[in-house]
């Protein structure tokens, strides 16, 4: 069922089993997980089912810090949510990211990349993926004219990854939700505050507002917010007339360790004889990337990241990301984005990776930040139309980052050229060891991972194990906000994975 917030009679009152607040990858994942159940699901979504700018304004906010692109245009405030324009990437996190790694401070998840495996395979029809497959060996399987580079894998191996189509979320499961006889979707329901009951153990209620001048009560047995990275810990934090610092802030941990995946044009690889590239190439098809085997990760100290391939001829004539993605509209940062990659004619170009031959190419990082508590996202002076605090990014990289960076491509240089297939030149940025600055283009992924992280220690995280809000009976989060520590890959395929995993426990909970 589906009812517009809009149109209710002011100050009423909803009532249900299980509430969700956000209609994204994560909120829509949990709801399908609960369709035909003999529970009553509510389902809460700020905005209707199209872009419109007086909803998208409400994610608008400021940043300090390292450059970084506008907020407002960094998420999606629709149904379906930022699905609307994502690229579709999808692969696993690696082990060696759920450990604790004495060379990164603040790393170590409470749970094992075990634990997540069940989910992501359960994930891959969700986001319409194939088979649940990430080694090598299998992909090279299926496709004979898959060559990896050859350097020794137990040093620089080829990482796989999928392309979801991408699915489009607000699409693909709008009539199922719309449908479904146990889940009613509100729209334009924005949450603006979270009450606790008398004893402050457990939520009592949430306040949801909308343009039209109507507030409402929804009241249930177990709340989840999926808002996302940046909207969660800005309604933890909002959500501060019964807890001063706000809610489950108790040990001033909501907001910090916020994690962005650093994207930078880092390196290029200058190849003796041309080769046939397909394994790296973006046609929509499993590819790979080049990414540093975890013992070499630990000898050199060094944060988990990877290296993608493009030609030369073609990375040299597109504008990096923090440049064109400018625009406060995210249609205008969108048209900006594509407008410089289509100039060059890039998809045509990449490809003729499966059939021109190329002996140079750009290379290119997606690399994890360390979990630093000073990188932050506070509340600002100023408020939204409905009356709740801004959000304040503070966006910091470090030196860490930059010798990570500079030490992925000084091992692959290295393999490179005991392979003997050619030579590895290292940006200027990057050339001097001393230098602790970043270039201009330097960029992100549009990863908000980490401001309520996930930690047994209610004094280094927000949620434990399962998600759940500390110092919160029946309050639980989902998305990348949860995530300790962000890996190397694109997060929403862990996205989903993880908010399955969430969903099942809850489940459990409630048959006891």
């Amino acid at each position: 069922m589906h009812i517009d917030a809009r149109t209710l009679n002011n100050g009423s009152l909803i009532e249900g089993d299980v509430c969700i607040v956000g209609a994204g990858a994560s909120g829509i994942s949990i709801a399908l997980e609960w369709l035909n159940s003999p529970y009553k699901v509510i389902l809460l979504e700020g905005g209707g089912f199209s872009y419109e700018d007086e909803t998208q304004e409400l994610f608008r906010g400021k940043t300090t810090g390292q450059p970084y692109y506008p907020l407002k245009s960094s998420r999606l405030h629709y149904f379906g949510g930022t699905t609307g324009h994502w690229g579709g990437m999808c692969s696993t996190m690696d082990e060696i990211d759920f450990r604790k790694r004495d060379w990164v401070e603040n790393s170590g998840w409470p749970i094992q990349r075990s634990d997540l495996d069940p989910f992501y395979k359960r994930a891959h029809p969700i986001l319409e993926l194939g088979p649940y497959e990430y080694s090598l060996d299998y992909w090279l399987k299926q496709d004979e004219s898959l060559i990896p580079l050859p350097l020794d894998k137990n040093v620089v191996y080829s990482k796989m990854w999928q392309f979801s189509p991408p699915t489009r979320f607000g699409k693909t499961y709008k009539d199922v939700i719309v449908n479904a006889p146990n889940l009613t979707l509100y729209t334009y329901a924005n949450v603006v505050d979270i009450k606790a009951f008398e004893h402050l153990k457990s939520v009592q209620e949430v306040t949801v507002k909308n343009h039209a001048g109507k507030t409402h009560t929804v009241r249930a047995k177990y709340f989840i917010l999926a808002c996302n990275g940046i909207q969660n810990p800005r309604l933890l934090l909002a959500s501060n007339q019964q807890f001063p610092n706000g809610l489950g802030n108790e040990n001033d941990v909501v907001g910090r360790y916020f994690m962005e995946h650093l994207e930078i044009k880092s390196a290029e690889l200058w190849l003796e004889d041309a080769k046939k590239m397909n394994l790296y190439a973006w046609t929509g098809k499993p590819r790979a990337e080049l990414a540093i085997a975890p013992s070499i990760q630990e000898k050199f100290r060094m944060l988990n990241g990877t290296a993608s391939l493009s030609p030369l001829n073609i990375a040299n004539k597109i504008k990096p990301a923090i440049e064109t993605w400018s625009n406060q509209d995210p249609r205008a940062s969108g048209e900006q984005l594509h407008s410089a990659h289509d100039k060059v004619d890039e998809k045509k170009w990449l490809l003729r990776l499966t059939t021109d031959l190329y002996k140079s190419y750009e290379l290119f990082t997606r690399i994890e930040q360390f979990p630093n508590p000073d990188c932050r996202i506070t509340l600002d002076t100023e408020k939204d139309a409905l009356g709740v605090p801004r959000a304040k990014l503070h966006w910091q990289l470090g030196e860490l980052e930059k010798r990570s960076i500079r030490n992925l491509y000084q091992i692959i240089g290295q393999q490179v050229g005991l392979a003997g297939i050619g030579r590895v030149r290292l940006m200027e940025y990057l050339q001097d060891e001393t230098d602790k600055s970043w270039p201009s283009f330097t960029g992100g992924g549009w990863h908000h991972m980490g401001a309520t992280r996930m930690h047994d220690d209610p004094k280094k995280g927000v949620v434990d194990s399962n998600c759940r809000v500390h110092s919160m009976e029946n309050l639980f989060i989902a998305g990348d906000s949860c995530f300790t520590t962000g890996g190397a890959v694109n997060p929403t395929l862990s996205i989903v994975a993880l908010s399955l995993r969430l969903s099942d426990h809850i489940k459990e909970i409630m048959k006891s």
